[in-house]
């Protein structure tokens, strides 16, 4: 969140400035720049487009447990 508040507003601020207002470093935000999702986050996205279509198929009324299973007959884990 704040390496995306920084890069929000780079044009406006240095972003040794504000990466010291922050509390985070430097070199932290170029290395995020480089790379902003995490392994983590790039499954969870790919996950989330099958799970609100499973969701969306049973009329928004399915809960976490129906749509795993659902998930599981799709062949996702």
């Amino acid at each position: 969140m704040r390496y995306a508040f920084v890069a929000e507003h780079r044009a406006l601020f240095s972003v040794r400035a504000m990466c010291r207002c922050l509390r985070i470093q430097p070199s932290g935000f170029y290395a995020w720049l480089k790379n902003p999702l995490s392994r983590r986050a790039k499954e969870d996205a790919r996950q989330t487009e099958p799970l609100r279509q499973a969701w969306e198929d049973s009329g928004k009324v399915y809960g976490n447990s129906k749509l795993h299973d659902d998930l599981l007959d799709q062949g996702e884990t």
